[in-house]
This record gives C-alpha cells, structure tokens and sequence, in this order.
C-alpha cells in the first residue's frame, strides 16, 4: 500500500509527524494549522521525507556539472512527483534544453560525431544508476518504519516548546531592545490535560529584567471577522515557585491552565493566551495559542502485545475507538540504553471498538542499525483527523515516556529484505530500464567506433 495510508486528505500537516516551535503556530489560519509534525502538531513530512531527500540529491547532481541538463525524462520527473504523492510539486529549471524528454539529446559540437554521443550516453548511464541506486536506498524501509535521524523534531514531543523574541507594541512596532524568552508545555491539549506557560524579559546581554504582567486573560481569538463566543478568562502568572513555576523570585514568571477545570470543559478549538506586559520601562503584547480537545475520540486500555511477523518486530496497542475515522498515531523506539533508533507511524482507517494499533520496527532496519536489543518504545501520541474543519484534529490521551519494552530476540529472526510495494517495484523497473537502454545505446556506439578486425 504505497501511499493509501499516508493520504492525510486535508490541506494541513499532521501531528504525528512531531512538535514544532509555537513561532510556527502563530501565524496560522482557521486551516492551517501546521503539525509532523510541531511539537505536538502532526508531522506529514514523514511519507514524504525519503523522496524529497532522493529529489533534492538529484537536483544537485544535475545543478552541478555543466551540459548535463538534457539527462532526466518526463517520466523521471513524474516518478518523483508521485512517489512524493504529489506533496511537492517539481520546478523545472528554465532554458530550452531543460529536463528533456527520454529521446532528446543535449546540445553537442558536432551531433553526428559518435564520440561526442558516447560521452553523453555515458553520463546518462551514470545518472540512470544513480537515480536507481539512490531510490532503492532511501526506500528500502517502509513509510511506517523509519530511522529516527530522519525524524530530529520528532523525537521527544512532550519537551517544552521554548522560543526567544523580541517584544513588539500592539500596533507590531518593537518595543525597545527588550526580547522575551518563553515556553509552553504543549501545543495541543486533550481532556484533563494541562499546560505550563513561563515567560522571562532579557535585554542584550541576557540579563533578566524586572517583569510587570498588567493583565493576561484566555478566550477563543475571533475568526474570520467574527467575534470571540467565550467570555475571556482573566489568569495570573506568578514568580513564588508555586502552581508550576520551579523557582521564587528569579525573573521567570510560570502559569498551568488546565481548560477542562477552567470553563472550557465543553470547548473544542483554538484557545489564545494574550498578555499585556511592562519591562525596563517599555510595554508591549504576546501571546500562546494551544488547541484543545474536550472529549478523546478514542482511549488507550493499556494493553499491549509483541509478535515477529515477516521478520520485523510489531509492538500492539489496544485503543477504545469511540469516534470512527482515519486515525494518525506515532511512536519511537529506543535502543534499550535510550538511544533513539526509529519513528514508527500507524495512518490507517478504525471502525469503533476495541482495536489495535500496531506500531512496527522494521527487520531490515533493525539488521541494519544495529540497536542494543531489547527495544523501548515510548511517547505514543495520536489522534483522529478531521476534514474541512479547524482544529483539522481531535486528539487521544498522549502516553509520555516509556510504554513498552520489548523482548530481547536473537537477530536471527529479523529479515533483511528489502521493503516491497507495487508502487517501488515499478519505479525500480523503471530505472533498470533506463539503465539498460543507456547500456545498450553504449554498445552500440562503441561498435561504431571500433575499428574492423579490433574489438
């Protein structure tokens, strides 16, 4: 199943491709909220990650030398765009010899003259290989199961998501030299979870400054020219080491919201912290926005299997599905002294029910990393996407830290095949062709330009 399962069918990022910086939720639409991954956002770059690298590596060989430019076909191009799901759409350099199709030849000094094709039939044996080579290694692990160097933003989702700014006046005019370092806990907040909001004033040589907060309150910002529906709840931030803030009187004021006890109980959607603050003298506005889920659309039971399938590991977790619908759950494995070894995606349709949700460490992946079995798998987030609707998720109970260890399993029992689908045997089919067809063409030109009775 190539790309089935990796069809967010929605116009934003998913959260299981992991957490980024609030900076980049800022500016976000009633629809675009961006995931992976985000902190805790979706993190969609996931089915797509191998391919880009692959097309981002044959621009650069192609960029690179001169004369080269004729050597990809049509059907080359739009290989990489589906193999991409046409989640990235190719730019074509300009200029009339750019990405020619399959019989078109590149400018020559003299076209009729062997020599002059045999060296450009050669380069293009050279670039069919190194299209082939490079499309089997980066697909030879399945979308599900990936090294987890591939997925760095996504590796540890519950870390607080800290950034640094400068402090702006209402009307977006800086405010000074003064700069704000702040956190939060969590982007998205499901049930009775909570988020800790901190925030400290600095000036240019990182020296904290006295911080007034004159007022701070919670409500849903307004959308699409239409106002909030909640009344704002008034908050207050404290620097005593007390309700969440981890140190008294050091310039860093903290704040915990927990919406399900705070009047937001029966809210679903986006929720915006605004502050009015005051430092060495200057005033200026900030703000945290978080996503809130009241009721999960599905619950975990706490139950969990292993089993070895066709040679790769498969950790099971039992959901109470109560919402059906395509659900987005994500998982990472460590090595067993914590080292991060894989990103492991389940992005598959659940009827409602007790179901499983089969999280997989892929046996070559395993062969080939190396990891000091057993496994730990840890940090399960998920949730259920939504179409045509803001938040474009509705979230289940995050599993922080450590949810399962697995067995420890001689390496024997793991397969070092290659990952195969339709869709990865076609393409490879493709290449080989390419491949052969420039071989044959050298042959070819060879024979012409060997002499009679030689060869």
């Amino acid at each position: 199943m190539p790309n089935k399962g990796w069809r967010l069918k929605s116009n934003v990022l998913s959260q299981s491709l992991s957490p980024s910086p609030r900076l980049q939720y800022r500016h976000l639409t009633a629809n675009a909220v961006r995931c992976f991954s985000s902190r805790q956002h979706g993190r969609w770059r996931l089915a797509i990650t191998p391919l880009l690298v692959l097309m981002g590596l044959l621009a650069w060989n192609l960029l690179s030398k001169e004369g080269d430019a004729a050597w990809m076909s049509e059907r080359e191009i739009n290989a990489a765009n589906n193999a991409a799901g046409n989640a990235v759409k190719a730019i074509r350099p300009t200029g009339s010899n750019a990405f020619g199709r399959a019989g078109d030849m590149a400018p020559l000094d003299n076209p009729g003259d062997p020599r002059s094709q045999l060296a450009l039939w050669t380069k293009r044996l050279e670039r069919a290989q190194f299209t082939f080579d490079n499309y089997r290694k980066i697909t030879r692990y399945p979308h599900e199961s990936r090294p987890a160097a591939e997925h760095g933003d996504q590796l540890y989702p519950n870390r607080p998501i800290i950034e640094e700014k400068r402090l702006y006046r209402p009307g977006g005019e800086p405010s000074g030299n003064i700069r704000l370092r702040t956190s939060q806990e969590r982007i998205f907040v499901a049930g009775g979870e909570s988020v800790l909001f901190t925030i400290t004033a600095i000036d240019e040589n990182d020296n904290p400054l006295v911080l007034t907060i004159s007022a701070a309150g919670i409500v849903d910002p307004p959308k699409s020219g239409k106002p909030s529906v909640r009344k704002r709840l008034d908050v207050a931030f404290n620097d005593v080491g007390a309700e969440g803030d981890a140190a008294a009187n050091d310039g860093t004021y903290s704040f915990r919201f927990t919406p399900a006890k705070q009047g937001f109980a029966d809210f679903t959607g986006q929720l915006r912290l605004d502050m009015n603050i005051d430092a060495a003298g200057q005033s200026g506005v900030t703000y945290f926005d978080i996503y809130y889920t009241p009721a999960p659309p599905a619950i975990w039971t706490g139950a969990v299997r292993e089993s070895i399938e066709n040679g790769s590991l498969f950790v099971y977790l039992k959901a109470d599905v109560r919402v059906p619908g395509r659900y987005v759950v994500s998982g990472r494995f460590d090595d067993f002294y914590g080292k991060p070894f894989a990103f492991a995606v389940f992005n598959e349709e659940l009827a409602t029910g007790l179901r499983e949700v089969p999280l997989r460490a892929f046996g070559r992946l395993i062969l080939d990393g190396q990891p000091t079995l057993p496994l730990r798998l840890r940090d399960i987030d998920g949730f259920l996407l939504k179409e045509d609707t803001s938040p474009d998720r509705a979230l289940m109970p995050r599993l922080m830290g450590l949810v399962h260890m697995t067995k420890k399993y001689n390496r024997e029992v793991f397969s070092d095949a290659e990952w195969q689908s339709e869709e990865r045997d076609r393409y490879l089919r493709e290449y080989l062709n390419d491949i052969n067809a420039a071989k044959l063409k050298i042959d070819e030109l060879n024979k012409l330009l060997t002499p009679p009775g030689k060869g």
